[in-house]
């Protein structure tokens, strides 16, 4: 059984109808991610919300009633994609009222182009899609913490602590894409091999 992304109970909840594709390290860039991750925790006083495993998320979506028509389209999508270079350049965070601490990835060739793909993909169907930016406005990234419960003048400081460019950045090859889907039994999971139509 693979490891949940989601174990939070209000998270869970308030992800209900929702549905995302995103990409999980399983070797440097997710060692590296849970100590950042168990680092943070261990300097808070209050305890944060937070994912259980680290990802990418390359697109969210709000189809509750067309999950297997949505999961067939980023199957298709992921057969045709080749394996994608994931490095953590840094530890950052999006600002109020987000108040998130991130490791944000490089933006690698290959990464870039995954994005731009499914952009072009998705462009020609109807598929309900939340959080969308613009590709040049797209920050690569794995969350941290979910600060937003803090008052501003904690985020802040909490912020500025833990901020930095990496000297050695974490990296690995993903070879796969994960469909996750929210209802009222959790979170479900489901592997999409990546490149099984490129040979």
């Amino acid at each position: 059984m693979r490891r949940p992304f989601m174990t939070d109970p209000e998270l869970l909840r308030s992800l209900r109808g929702q549905q995302y594709l995103v990409l999980r390290p399983v070797v440097d860039v997710a060692k590296f991610y849970d100590g950042e991750q168990r680092s943070l925790r261990g300097r808070l006083q209050t305890p944060l919300p937070h994912p259980h495993t680290g990802h990418v998320t390359l697109r969210g979506f709000f189809e509750p009633e067309r999950v297997q028509p949505l999961r067939d389209a980023l199957a298709g999508w992921a057969q045709l994609q080749a394996p994608i270079d994931l490095r953590v350049a840094a530890v950052d965070g999006f600002p109020t009222p987000f108040q998130i601490v991130i490791a944000r990835a490089e933006r690698s060739p290959s990464l870039v182009s995954a994005f731009a793909t499914l952009t072009e993909m998705l462009g020609t169907s109807d598929f309900r899609r939340i959080g969308e930016f613009p590709l040049d406005e797209w920050v690569f990234h794995l969350s941290l913490l979910y600060a937003s419960a803090l008052p501003e003048h904690e985020w802040l400081a909490l912020h500025a602590q833990s901020r930095r460019d990496l000297a050695s950045a974490p990296a690995e090859v993903i070879t796969s894409a994960e469909y996750v889907w929210y209802d009222d039994d959790g979170e479900h999971i489901e592997v999409l091999s990546l490149g099984t139509d490129r040979y």
